[in-house]
Formats: structure tokens, C-alpha cells, sequence
């Protein structure tokens, strides 16, 4: 059984790799990690567990199914952690009907099953989330991917984040690597022109660096939608 904060879509990703594409979420409730700035706490923090659902593998896909119209469309597997529970029944599930999967998970626990993904976005969380990094936790992700398609997101919140982004670039040289500023302003709602100049100021931090092959994106269903929930 998985337990699910909730289900949502179609809508579009609004960060990464896959920024753009259109896609229906589950979002797993609970977390190894509570960073600083979390933006999803109704994911994490377990005084909103009464709101969970506990649901298998079949019931959630017949949701996703349900919501895209029996279309087959990526799936974005987020939390949370999704990595903290076994979804390799509702990949393998969802891939006998031709949907395809992505994840992203901050590599501090990791599965066999990440090699069943289509595309798997690791995001380790900067000093600024006052979390650690485990360096060893975080090969081992990589490792059980295997083959998958992976790409390297960091949010940027400060000068330490960007520089400790830079030493991630330099240890992982093949994974394509993606910026983006933090949303900081969890309890209000964003202001566009704060957002546009910290994007702006991240995109001439990159160029000064000469990181030619890093990409530099905002989060897009920030811009649209703010903080709001399911969409």
C-alpha cells in the first residue's frame, strides 16, 4: 500500500528537464528530509497525515487513468520523498498501458526500481536547506538508475548554494544540470518581479562562471499559479 498526499493533473511540469510537458502528479506523503524553505510541508509534515490517503498501486493508477482520460501521459512521481516507498507496482502498472515516468528525489535513499523510470531528476538540497548531504547515498541513486535518463536540479537560494552547485558540476560533469532560484515566498503570494530578478541574477551568475553547459529555468507553475496546490 502507498500512502498519497494527492493526485493531480493534467497540468504541465513546471521545472527541470521536463519543464513544459504535460503530465499528471502523484504526490507521496512523508519525508526523510524537512529543508528550510520546503514548499510542499502538506507532503511532509505528518501533522497533515490525516489528510493522507493509503491506497495500492491499482487505485492509483485508476486515478491517473481516470484524470487523463485513458491518454497515456508522463507521470511525475514527487512528494515529499517518493523514493521513501516501493512504486515499482504502479510503474510496471502504468507502463503495461503505455504511460511513462518521471521522478525527482533528493539521493538520500534509493531503490532498485529507479532503473524502471524514464527519467529520474536528482536533486540533493544546497546548504541553504539546512539539510545534509550524503555523498554515498547519493552514488548509489545514481547507480541504481542505471540507464535511466538523469539530470541534476538545485535550487539556488544564496551565494553558498550556487557555490556548492558548482562543486556538484564539477564531480558530476556528465549529468545535465539545471538551476533555478527558490521561491522564498512560501506564505504570500510570490511577487513576479522578485522571481524575474532573482532568475536574472542566477542566469548572470552561470554566464560569469562560463558554465555553457548549464541550464538556467524558473519554476514555472510558480509563475502561473503561486503557491497553490493541485495544479
Amino acid at each position: 500500500m502507498l500512502i498519497i498526499s494527492e493526485i493531480f493533473g493534467p497540468t504541465i511540469q513546471g521545472e527541470g528537464a521536463l519543464i513544459g510537458t504535460p503530465t499528471v502528479f502523484v504526490r507521496t506523503g512523508g519525508c526523510d528530509f524537512r529543508c528550510s524553505w520546503c514548499d510542499t510541508l502538506h507532503a511532509v509534515d505528518k501533522k497533515y497525515k490525516d489528510d493522507w490517503l493509503t491506497m495500492s498501486a491499482q487505485d492509483v493508477f485508476e486515478q491517473v487513468e481516470q484524470l487523463s482520460g485513458g491518454k497515456p501521459i508522463l507521470v511525475t512521481l514527487s512528494g515529499g520523498n517518493p523514493a521513501t516507498q516501493d512504486l515499482s507496482e504502479l510503474i510496471k502498472i502504468g507502463k503495461a498501458k503505455g504511460y511513462r515516468f518521471a521522478m525527482e528525489t533528493q539521493g538520500s535513499v534509493s531503490a532498485p526500481w529507479f532503473a524502471m523510470l524514464d527519467h529520474l531528476t536528482l536533486s540533493p538540497k544546497p546548504p541553504s536547506s539546512k539539510m545534509r548531504f550524503d555523498q554515498v547515498r547519493f552514488d548509489t541513486s545514481l547507480h541504481n538508475a542505471n540507464n535511466t535518463n538523469i539530470s541534476l536540479k538545485i535550487v539556488i537560494a544564496d551565494h553558498t548554494d550556487l557555490e556548492w552547485a558548482g562543486e556538484l558540476k564539477s564531480q558530476y560533469p556528465k549529468l545535465p544540470l539545471y538551476l533555478q532560484p527558490c521561491n522564498l515566498e512560501l506564505k504570500n503570494t510570490p511577487s513576479l518581479e522578485k522571481l524575474t530578478t532573482q532568475t536574472l541574477n542566477l542566469v548572470d551568475e552561470v554566464l560569469k562562471r562560463g558554465w555553457f553547459d548549464t541550464s538556467v529555468l524558473p519554476q514555472l507553475h510558480v509563475y502561473l499559479w503561486g503557491n497553490e496546490k493541485g495544479v
